[in-house]
């Protein structure tokens, strides 16, 4: 059960504001968890994603990390969404959309609502946020979920001191299996990376509606990730 739903600003590190969408317990109290978007914006799926955090006792909050290039943007994807939101990913800055996460985790620390203790949980190209704002910025944990060219970025793994879990899809269409096992070699042996590989399965796997959705994947999936954060922010 949620007690409720809210927008609610968040200051940017460099200035201005941005708007992040806030779901918390019927508790009205709890760990804090960061959702960080697909290519879509603060869509239906993402405030789902939120709730259902909020549903398990968590504080739950969704920035808006399109809002540098156009703020506020809700898209799905089919059709033309697709398109444009293939167009915003490649106009995103990367460093600040980290920077942007990190101004979120600070907000939701402080929150009143919140213990204090504060993972993020991402999708897509939030999957590979995830991982950097773990490497950047020093979450208390942090879960990405199919991430986009983390294997870009491996030499920041030595500068991971929380949990980190990531969930690959073997046959994922944006991470070919060369980039797969780029990510596997160079994360394997951290002791703070836990990494789990579903067979069969493609990018998006967990996006019920999706064209790739997997009930069963994203079901352990999602059991995983909601028992590590109950772990790890306890």
């Amino acid at each position: 059960m949620i007690i409720c739903v809210t927008m609610i600003k968040i200051k940017a590190f460099d200035g201005g504001e941005f708007d992040g969408y806030l779901a918390m317990p019927a508790s009205g109290y709890g760990p804090g968890i960061v959702v960080l978007q697909e290519i879509f914006g603060i869509n239906q799926y993402l405030r789902d994603v939120a709730d259902w955090y909020a549903a398990h006792g968590f504080v739950a909050l969704v920035p808006d990390l399109f809002w540098r290039i156009k703020p506020n943007i809700e898209l799905t994807d089919k059709g033309d969404d697709w398109k444009r939101a293939i167009e915003l990913y490649q106009q995103i800055d990367e460093t600040k959309a980290v920077e942007d996460s990190a101004a979120t985790l600070e907000l939701l620390r402080k929150h009143t609502a919140c213990s204090g203790r504060v993972g993020a949980v991402g999708f897509c190209m939030g999957g590979n946020l995830a991982y950097l704002l773990s490497a950047r910025f020093k979450p208390d944990c942090a879960v990405g979920y199919y991430g986009v060219s983390i294997e870009k970025s491996l030499d920041e793994a030595k500068n991971l001191n929380s949990p980190l879990m990531l969930h690959i899809a073997a046959e994922d269409g944006f991470v070919p299996k060369p980039a797969q096992e780029q990510m596997i070699a160079g994360l394997r042996d951290n002791p703070w990376v836990t990494l789990h590989r579903y067979e069969g399965v493609d990018h998006a796997f967990a996006r019920p509606g999706g064209k790739h959705f997997d009930a069963a994947a994203a079901e352990l999936a999602n059991k995983r990730t909601a028992d590590f954060f109950r772990r790890t922010l306890s």
